[in-house]
């Protein structure tokens, strides 16, 4: 049988993934429609001898009928009625091409349109002239148009999902060399006989396209991974944590550098993980398509780690701790992922995430400088000026700063197939009620989870978001249809502000201020409140959350305390970067009673249920490391972290907390 298109009326998808087909039989003459079908790409039918045994030197295609092939109970059968009348071909229809390979033995074949009419009075026409016979003014397309159009379809590639499949494409084949000239270089391993009592971990290959935030083809990287989860705790590894930069530290990173006008590089180690160095005694086979012959029966013991590894983050992490530390940089206590390192005449900040390092300081040649110290250590990329970052978009321009996620937004409205639905102004409406009821009809948990994921890292540029995918957080072990519901409600608020994220502007303040609220058993079967905290570093949002309460709440003003801890922490984290005296922290709240209660203490009486965890506060407040102030709740900026709020008053809002269109330029 020969392809000759995909079905009209059918809703598979053309050319990517299609799932119903035509197919004419030269040999009975008929066209059959089937979904159950295997095609032989390495043969091609032979028209020549079709023509001289069919056609009989006649100008024209003889009649054919068209049945059903038998399909299965999923997919109902077509009926196709011949029409005397269609003549032709349909000038909307475009479902056909050539393709060709570069093997000798394929040659060309003709696909016809999907939607062939009951007879045929076109010409026949050999195949090497058949690019003339159709012409785009009569509503076809020429062949060489339906070349151009191959080409660009053969770039969107899928990834190999095993060595089988990479070995096959040249681009893939050197990707893995690249990585085991990495490994080889870094004397990551050396051949050995497997002693006795040992397990060799075996290994695999892992293949990504690399992308920019465009979505346009970086590289393509080819990954030697181990298989760690085989590995076992005592034997082949012991302590596995390594810290990386919180992302409001990075924030806070973003908006000191802003605010003094520094520049920030990225620096991206390659192969970090290759460069750890192995405590533990592990050995691993040998890489699949990569296996030395004279050597088959031997396996490799690691010196340095590998990817996979439990404990190859770890190593790596002690590997650069060290390094730096070589360098005088000084880590802080309270986040150990930052390294300082201070003189008369500079500073220079580094946060580390895994392999990513981002630099900014008072001196662009220190920044220089200690780029080249690190690569006298380890294989580095010089990225440049940060401009993309664990899938922030970041722009430098005129001293300001800003972040936000387009390119992720765009990814995660592609996925669910919202690129083009109807936008909403905000992202939950006030009266919507959402309970864990058993009411309702289900839906793919799997799915569910997977969006609510997407969207909470949305989160590290979109305070907006907080509340609404925050109570939503709360389904993801029966979603019902009407939490669905509500996540479509938010990707079309998301699809009407895709350009939106913050800004840290030069001389925007450099204190710290932040803002508490609560919401008193709202959209919560326990009764339990509401609590949203924001800070400000200067005039720019650098930490905030929404969290439900852990207990119920007696009084609503029990929820002002939390935000102390996370004040706390802010303020000796800028301390340490700054090098500056800690100052007092501001926290701007609208319950006059929680104010009451921090400084009065004869309201104990009344406030005995509270956890004395909380209690602390008063004694910080004693001591003058924070400010409690009060603030009218028009102008209480974390109350968007705490309900759904009407649309004038969320605009509103949104524009109060620092999220603001960006534009596409950036």
């Amino acid at each position: 049988m020969v392809y000759l298109g995909n079905e009209q009326g059918s809703k598979a998808y053309r050319l990517f993934d299609p799932t119903a087909y035509r197919l004419f039989d030269p040999t009975t003459q008929k066209i059959r429609v089937s979904r159950d079908v295997k095609f032989k790409e390495d043969e091609a039918w032979d028209w020549k001898d079709y023509m001289s045994e069919h056609i009989n030197n006649e100008p024209e295609w003889i009649d054919f009928k068209i049945e059903n092939l038998e399909t299965t109970d999923e997919h109902h059968d077509l009926d196709i009625q011949p029409n005397d009348e269609d003549n032709n071909f349909p000038n909307n229809d475009d479902d056909y091409t050539t393709s060709t390979t570069n093997s000798p033995s394929q040659s060309q074949t003709l696909h016809i349109p999907s939607t062939i009419s009951s007879r045929v009075n076109s010409q026949v026409t050999p195949i090497n002239s058949i690019q003339s016979t159709y012409q785009s003014d009569s509503g076809f397309r020429t062949m060489e148009d339906l070349f151009e159009n191959t080409e660009r379809l053969l770039l969107v590639e899928d990834e190999p999902k095993n060595y089988k499949e990479a070995s096959t494409d040249q681009k893939w084949i050197e990707a893995m060399k690249v990585e085991l000239d990495s490994i080889n270089r870094n004397n990551t391993w050396e051949l050995t006989t497997l002693p006795k009592g040992h397990k060799a971990i075996g290994l695999k290959w892992v293949f990504k396209t690399k992308k920019d935030a465009n979505g346009n083809i970086v590289k393509h990287k080819a990954r030697l991974v181990a298989k760690g989860y085989i590995q076992e705790h005592g034997i082949d590894f012991e302590e596995v944590f390594a810290p990386v930069a919180r992302m409001e530290t990075i924030r806070l990173l973003l908006a000191i550098a802003a605010n003094n006008k520094w520049e920030v590089h990225h620096l991206d180690v390659k192969s970090a993980f290759l460069h750890g160095d192995l405590k533990e005694e592990v050995y691993v086979s040998q890489p699949e398509g990569f296996i030395e012959k004279e050597n088959s029966g031997k396996v490799y013991r690691l010196i340095k780690a590998l990817y996979g590894l439990k404990q190859a983050p770890r190593a790596w992490n002690i590997k650069l701790d060290k390094t730096l530390k070589s360098l005088d940089f000084k880590k802080y206590a309270l986040e150990q992922a930052i390294y300082t390192k201070t003189t008369k005449d500079s500073t220079l900040l580094i946060g580390v995430y895994v392999d990513d390092l981002i630099i900014t300081g008072t001196s662009k040649e220190e920044i220089d400088k200690f780029k080249a110290q690190m690569e006298e250590n380890f294989e580095m990329s010089d990225l440049g000026l940060l401009a993309y970052y664990l899938g922030i978009e970041v722009t430098q321009a005129g001293g300001n700063i800003s972040i936000k996620q387009s390119a992720y937004a765009t990814k995660i409205l592609k996925k669910v197939g919202m690129l083009d639905c109807n936008e909403t102004l905000i992202p939950m409406d006030p009266g919507t009620r959402l309970t864990k009821n058993t009411e309702g009809t289900m839906v793919n948990s799997s799915k569910y989870r997977s969006l609510i994921g997407c969207l909470r890292y949305l989160l590290h540029t979109r305070p907006d978001l907080s509340y609404s995918i925050g109570l939503l957080s709360h389904f993801m072990q029966e979603p019902k249809e009407q939490h669905m519901k509500a996540i479509r409600q938010v990707l079309r608020y998301v699809k009407g502000t895709i350009n939106y994220g913050i800004t840290y502007k030069h001389n925007g303040g450099n204190k710290i201020q932040g803002f508490s609220d609560s919401s008193y058993g709202v959209n919560t079967q326990e009764g339990k409140g509401t609590t949203g905290i924001i800070f400000y570093y200067g005039d720019s949002p650098i930490s905030w959350s929404t969290k439900k309460q852990d207990t119920v709440a007696l009084s609503s003003c029990e929820s002002e305390f939390i935000a102390a801890t996370q004040a706390l922490w802010l303020k000796g984290l800028l301390s340490r970067l700054t090098h500056s005296n800690e100052e007092k922290v501001t926290i701007m709240v609208d319950n006059k009673s929680a104010i009451e209660l921090i400084k009065n203490p004869v309201f104990h009486g009344r406030s005995k249920h509270i956890d004395t965890k909380y209690h602390f506060i008063r004694e910080c407040v004693e001591r003058k490391d924070l400010q409690d102030e009060f603030i009218s709740g028009e102008y209480q900026k974390a109350d968007i972290l705490t309900k759904a709020l009407p649309k004038i008053k969320f605009l509103t809002m949104r524009q109060l907390i620092g999220v603001k269109d960006l534009g596409d330029s950036d």
